[in-house]
């Protein structure tokens, strides 16, 4: 009910932000108070999911849309990012963790790219306690975790016919079980996620929004499977070779539903820049808004589109 209230408060303020699309074309100054109306949506969207909660580690990534764009059929990028105040439900502990071979990879066949990504390797260093271990989960008594991430593969369909001008697409996909429930910085379990994804491009300025439900696996043998929302918004302005983003990401357990540990509320504002078209480098600053995100950290990364 506390979130429906609050969806109904700003429907005002999101029709307004989203009013300047009805325009065919928009000039400099429009272009910008779109991007500054997407930063107030960010913001809406942040208030709409502050909840205090907890979570495990990272959200699930927004869709990248350049290549139903028409930018290339393959593309790939590669990188890391280092995390500080970043909680590991399992294991009970707080600290700063540090992700190494974070990829994406995306090949497009006419209505349909194919997604695969995930994280090679997690470093956790232990600052402090916050609740017990999980009783699985290994003491560690130098203060450092390390294991391997979590891999996902997923499938984005194009609802909508070409030069469509708000493009619609189904993405779902799987969360792989590479994870160690000993070590306690994520589940061994399989998740299953679906969204509904929009995206509106007026002259240099594009957003876009997807929302749906993810089924996560859970550590807890008297409730198996867990139901939460997932959701992601950017807004991006296309500079030619440089191409500023906000997105706003994450998961958020339903209200009235108990938190299950290890698939607790998460979220994440990224603000970024990306440098290059084809060949291109992106960095992200990351602040976390719900109680087991990151309070800041650093993304860096490196790709192609062909």
């Amino acid at each position: 009910m506390r979130l429906k209230l609050r969806l109904q408060r700003h429907t005002v303020r999101l029709r307004a932000a989203f009013a300047d699309f009805n325009c065919e074309k928009i000039s400099i100054v429009g272009q910008m108070n779109i991007i500054r109306r997407a930063a107030l949506l960010a913001a809406v969207f942040v208030s709409i999911g502050w909840i205090p909660a907890r979570a495990q580690l990272r959200p699930l990534d927004a869709f990248d849309w350049r290549l139903f764009d028409g930018d290339g059929v393959v593309m790939g990028e590669v990188g890391g990012g280092w995390m500080r105040d970043q909680r590991a439900s399992l294991a009970g502990t707080e600290g700063t963790l540090v992700e190494a071979g974070s990829f994406r990879a995306f090949w497009r066949t006419g209505r349909v790219v194919i997604e695969a990504g995930g994280t090679v390797q997690r470093f956790f260093r232990e600052d402090g306690r916050f609740a017990p271990a999980d009783p699985e989960v290994t003491p560690d008594a130098d203060g450092r975790r390390h294991d391997a991430g979590d891999y996902r593969i997923a499938t984005a369909v194009r609802l909508t016919g070409e030069g469509a001008p708000v493009v619609a697409v189904l993405r779902f996909g799987t969360r792989l079980p590479t994870t160690d429930n000993r070590v306690g910085l994520d589940r061994d379990a399989t998740d299953f996620f679906a969204t509904l994804g929009g995206r509106a491009r007026r002259g240099r300025v594009a957003v876009q929004a997807e929302a749906g439900v993810g089924i996560f696996g859970t550590r807890d043998p008297d409730f198996e499977q867990d139901d939460l929302l997932v959701y992601a918004l950017k807004a991006e302005y296309d500079g030619g070779l440089v191409a500023p983003a906000v997105t706003v990401l994450g998961q958020q357990v339903g209200a009235g539903h108990h938190e299950i540990r290890g698939n607790e509320s998460l979220g994440e504002v990224r603000a970024g820049l990306r440098i290059g078209r084809r060949e291109y480098l992106r960095a992200e600053i990351v602040h976390g808004y719900t109680g087991f995100s990151p309070s800041w950290g650093v993304l860096v990364s490196a790709g192609v589109v062909r």
